[in-house]
């Protein structure tokens, strides 16, 4: 499939995106946004796709974040746009989407995430990150508040405290915090993270998917649920995973010392 911002690209079970403005720092304008809905909606029709990995391409940027050229600057500190409108149609439905796949979702940080960026990168399940990646909260700086479900997604894994921090001092989260602080799974050299994230992809893939699709509306929630309402959903789900025929397939796998099969079913 051919687009203008982003490359797609299938690897087997593996669906592949790359933000592909490297003159811009993988800045996001209308027709990124475009084209990443074209792109989720085909991955969305694909019963044979597994795994989604996000990526930017070139070494210097994930995502730097809104396109601020593509923007009418405001003049004379009159608004000239509806931002939250602006954020309910693009960003907040492409967060929502990406959160919402039936498929894991391996972000591979390749270098700068910033502003709206962060928020891309953190709307994956799992990140692999280059040692040469970072992130910054940036929207501070000119004038405005996190969005782009930051806000949700960075207190969750790295507190309060920490979260606030980053976004008031706007200072880089660098690669090591990001994996110290529980951001990122894995770091590994620039040229070693495609095929690393790969792999990750691939293994994740393998896995049963009510399993993991489970798994990742448990841990979702759990912040937000007392213990009474997560257990019954643990309940719920591990019912419907053992009436699947992948978890008869586990077992026998496990009991026989053989690879598992697993058909989705």
């Amino acid at each position: 499939m051919s687009y203008e911002t982003i490359t797609f690209e299938r690897i087997g079970e593996i669906v592949r995106i790359a933000l592909n403005r490297p003159e811009k720092r993988n800045a996001v304008n209308d027709t990124v946004h475009t084209d990443l809905r074209d792109a989720l909606s085909s991955i969305e029709r694909d019963r044979s796709a597994k795994a989604l990995i996000l990526t930017g391409t070139g070494d210097r940027a994930f995502c730097s974040g809104q396109d601020l050229s593509a923007r009418t600057p405001p003049k004379e500190g009159r608004p000239v746009r509806d931002l939250g409108a602006g954020l309910e149609k693009s960003y907040n439905a492409l967060i929502r989407r990406l959160r919402d796949l039936p498929m894991p979702v391996v972000t591979a940080l390749n270098g700068v995430a910033a502003g709206a960026g962060a928020g891309l990168a953190l709307a994956g399940d799992v990140m692999v990150a280059a040692r040469n990646a970072s992130m910054v909260i940036s929207f501070a700086r000119i004038g405005l508040v996190p969005d782009a479900g930051v806000t949700h997604h960075l207190p969750r894994l790295i507190g309060e405290g920490r979260a606030l921090a980053a976004a008031l001092t706007m200072d880089p989260i660098d690669a090591e915090r990001l994996l110290a602080w529980g951001i990122a799974w894995q770091v590994v050299d620039g040229p070693d993270l495609p095929a690393a994230s790969l792999a990750l992809a691939e293994r994740l893939a393998a896995l049963p998917p009510k399993a993991v699709l489970g798994t990742r509306r448990l841990m979702r929630s759990a912040i937000g649920n007392d213990l009474n309402t997560q257990l019954a959903m643990e309940r719920d789900l591990q019912r419907e995973c053992g009436f699947s025929h992948d978890y008869g397939e586990g077992v026998n796998a496990f009991l026989e010392k053989r690879k598992p099969r697993f058909t989705g079913q």
